[in-house]
């Protein structure tokens, strides 16, 4: 529903019936939407978005085109970020990029998620083991080009299926000659031992472009399970789309680029 909203609020104003007044409350009404989505899906037990909140906007919806109160909620209209549908941005990925690989991955779906919002550890459970993923650095050769790099962490069994929530690292740290900085820890959000077999944990680059105003896949790495251990390791990356599969994977390029992930298990 957020995203339907915003299009609307970012339509041009000679193609929809809104005035620029209206469009303003309805992309204040997708923003409440998403910080009600982001609630749901934290783990944390204060809501931050509550339902009786939300429950507050649904006469501000039904009377749209007579509403003239103030808005009840301090929030903006999500900045002209372009929240795209399930499958729509590989679309407009493949015309604009020289880049595009083959690759049947199920398509960047886009949940409201909001960035940097990472999940705590699991408690822990005797016999079981937690694992804390720090993503150190990520080599590209245009690095310092990529605006708001972020990582989308999943973990998906073989069909692609979320096994856990996704979670989004903040905004790198910091850019430098042919890396990206981002020294972060996740926390998988399953023990080790309850991840179904052929499961894969995946990292998906992603950088704001400008010209096309939405955040685009650069490129994705993973992680199977027979490379979860303590220490240090590099990962490949590949062309996207992200291929959640593993069935048609591409090297990103041929220089040796790599995803520079640090692992911790904690067993009890």
């Amino acid at each position: 529903l957020a995203r339907h909203l915003q299009k609307e609020a970012q339509s041009q104003h000679n193609n929809s019936e809104f005035t620029e007044e209206q469009k303003k409350t309805i992309g204040k009404i997708a923003t409440c939407l998403e910080l009600r989505s982001a609630a749901l899906q934290s783990t944390q037990s204060q809501e931050e978005f509550k339902l009786e909140d939300l429950k507050k906007l649904e006469p501000i919806l039904k009377n749209i085109l007579t509403y003239n109160k103030e808005f009840p909620f301090d929030v903006q209209p999500v900045p002209l970020r372009r929240i795209l549908a399930p499958g729509e941005e590989e679309n407009l990925e493949f015309e604009e990029e020289e880049e595009g690989g083959a690759g049947a991955g199920s398509p960047d779906s886009f949940p409201a998620r909001v960035p940097g919002t990472l999940l705590p550890r699991l408690p822990s459970e005797p016999g079981m083991t937690l694992l804390t993923i720090r993503i150190e650095k990520i080599g590209l050769k245009d690095a310092g080009q990529c605006i708001d790099p972020y990582i989308t962490v999943s973990v998906k069994d073989l069909n692609g299926i979320d096994l856990t929530p996704v979670q989004d690292t903040p905004v790198a740290s910091r850019k430098e000659d042919t890396y990206v900085h981002f020294n972060v820890d996740i926390e998988l959000q399953k023990h080790v031992e309850k991840l179904t077999k052929g499961a894969a944990i995946f990292f998906e680059f992603k950088h704001y472009k400008p010209k096309k105003r939405f955040t685009s896949t650069k490129c994705f790495a993973f992680m199977e399970m027979d490379e979860i251990k303590p220490g240090p390791i590099v990962i490949e990356l590949y062309k996207k789309p992200t291929d959640f599969k593993r069935k048609k994977l591409q090297l990103l390029t041929k220089k040796p680029l790599y995803l520079h992930l640090h692992q911790t298990l904690h067993k009890e």
